[in-house]
């Protein structure tokens, strides 16, 4: 028996999605757009997004990586890279869900740790420097 293709999941997910929240005052709404590749490429399902008001932007099938997608999915590929550096997220081990969520949060947070280290003090140590 195959596995089964990813895109029958894709409206029981959708569905699944929160809601996005606005503003104060004004009703939740969602998500307006859903990127995907081209994996998911058939006209059933881009008109069961449109009647759901998700706008699809799907990668044709047949097209070079140069779709315009890249630059958007780039950085949901380069978050999973980043996770994967942590030996623990790459093969779960856990068998319980919150202690593996809590690793994500760590993980997470130490990924946010160093990028904002980096931006933020590494010119702050160079000024430092340049006075003594």
């Amino acid at each position: 028996m195959a596995t089964a293709g990813d895109v029958i999941q894709l409206l029981p997910l959708l569905d699944k999605v929160r809601p996005v929240r606005g503003r104060v005052g004004r009703p939740r709404r969602r998500p307006e757009k859903l990127l995907a590749d081209c994996g998911y490429d058939h006209d059933k399902y881009r008109r069961l997004l449109w009647k759901r008001g998700v706008k699809p932007i799907i990668a044709r099938r047949g097209t070079p990586h140069g779709s315009g997608l890249g630059a958007q999915r780039y950085v949901v590929e380069r978050t999973i890279g980043l996770l994967h550096w942590f030996r623990r997220l790459r093969i779960r081990w856990e068998i319980r869900d919150d202690i593996h969520e809590a690793f994500l949060t760590l993980a997470a947070a130490l990924i946010c740790w160093r990028r904002l280290s980096r931006t933020l003090l590494g010119p702050l140590r160079r000024a430092c420097a340049e006075r003594t």
